[in-house]
This record gives C-alpha cells, structure tokens and sequence, in this order.
C-alpha cells in the first residue's frame, strides 16, 4: 500500500460520512456569527467589549466586574459576568441592549463567510427549511442576512438571544424552538456551528453537527470537544448539496 492509499481511506470514509449527514439534513441550524460572517470583522469585538465596561463604571459600577473581566475581549463575557451577579435585573436588561446596538453597527463592515451565502441559497433552493439559532442578537442576524438579501430563506425562522441569559447556548433553548416552529425532529435536523458551545448545544437537543473551523485553531478547539464532522471550508459542504463529484484528496 503506498503512502498515497494510506491517506486516501480515512480522507474518503471522512469525505462519506460527511455526505451522508447532509443528504439527511431536512432542516439546517445555522450558528450566525462564524458560519455565516464574521460579524467583528471591521468594529472590533474588544472595542465593544471595553464600551460596554466603560458604561458599567459610568453608571457607578467599576466594583462589579472582576479586572480579568474588565479587560476581556468578549463583549459577551462582561454580558454574562453582569447576570450571574445580578440576574433578570433592568441592568441586565440595559447591557443586553447596549449589546445589541454594538451589533448592529457592526452589520455593515460583517464579512461574509467565504461560500457561505451561495450554500444558504443553494440549500433553500433544493428544498432544506433553514433557521439561525444564535447568541447574537436575532435583530443583528436579520438585519445582516436582509442586507445580503438571504432573508427569505430563514425568515421567520432566527432566534438569538433573549434577555433569559441563561438560555443561551450552550443551553439548547434556541435549537428546540427552531425544531418545535418547523415541526423538525431532531434526527432530521443538522446544526452547523463553530465553537464546543454550539456543539454542546447540539448534542443537548439531540441534533447532529458539523463544524466550520476557518482554521487550525478553531477546528483543534471542535474536535477536542467532541465534533466528529468538521470543514475548513464551507466549499465541500456546497459541493455536496450541489450533488458535485468532491474529492476526498481536496
């Protein structure tokens, strides 16, 4: 056996399995910000991050936060560090929004993910019912989806956060109300994410994954978790719902 055939098998059985969880999906879970755009692409996480601080401590708040998360580069940390000390509160309430409106800001500088809205339209068209099921903001995920005019082929079907906090994911919240609208059974559903959050909410509700890593890092991050199905690019993933020949070696 050469080198080459060595390769080949696990790349090929890799490539099969991965074929047959799409040919299943009847229903596609998009995660919003990574599979479809980068959403901080061009208006810096950390910088939304740090306005959000800067509004804790205008309000008289300096003492709430921990100083790891006064300088954390995720804008979700310091929403999450607020509600575990100050739960369903209007404070909660206020950051939630503040958080939003960062979000929509950022929609106009978003890049899209390389293959990702051909997939959406592609998938649509051959008949899959999609919904996003995000910890963004539902009003961030349809403002970007309407400007790259993919709205159609979610709508009504996007559900983000809410001010329940603790029903964002990892919690399966988003996901089961996804099924329960388009009256989907798990097993005919596929999630795609890329982070063990959105991995663990997938397997909470029962729905099979697959991964999108952009890269080493991230598909590391995926298959420690537990992902068994993860692409480094979304072209395979459109190659395979176009019907394309795809080949294992790519």
């Amino acid at each position: 056996m050469t080198p080459d055939t060595k390769q080949t098998g696990p790349v090929a059985a890799e490539t099969e399995n991965l074929q047959e969880v799409i040919k299943r999906a009847r229903f596609v879970l998009f995660d919003f910000d990574g599979p479809i755009c980068r959403l901080f692409a061009g208006h810096s996480a950390e910088d939304v991050a740090k306005d959000l601080v800067n509004w804790l401590e205008r309000q008289g708040l300096h003492g709430l936060l921990t100083e790891e998360e006064r300088v954390h580069p995720d804008p979700m940390a310091v929403l999450y560090a607020v509600n575990r000390r100050h739960p369903h509160s209007d404070l909660v309430v206020e950051l939630e929004e503040r958080l939003t409106q960062q979000e929509l800001k950022a929609v106009p500088s978003a890049w899209p993910t390389e293959f990702a809205d051909p997939l959406i339209r592609t998938w649509s068209a051959v008949g899959a019912r999609l919904a996003v099921a995000t910890n963004n903001s539902p009003r961030t995920a349809a403002t970007y989806l309407e400007s790259r005019g993919l709205a159609g082929c979610f709508a009504p079907n996007i559900y983000g956060r809410t001010q329940d906090l603790h029903h964002l994911k990892p919690h399966p919240h988003c996901l089961v109300r996804a099924l329960n609208v388009m009256g989907a059974a798990a097993s005919d559903a596929l999630m795609i994410g890329d982070t063990p959050t959105d991995f663990d909410a997938a397997q909470r509700a029962g729905v099979p994954f697959l991964g999108y890593a952009r890269n080493a890092e991230k598909e590391k991050e995926l298959r420690s978790a537990g992902a068994g199905e993860v692409v480094r690019s979304l072209e395979t993933v459109l190659q395979m719902v176009r019907g394309d020949d795809v080949n294992p070696a790519r």
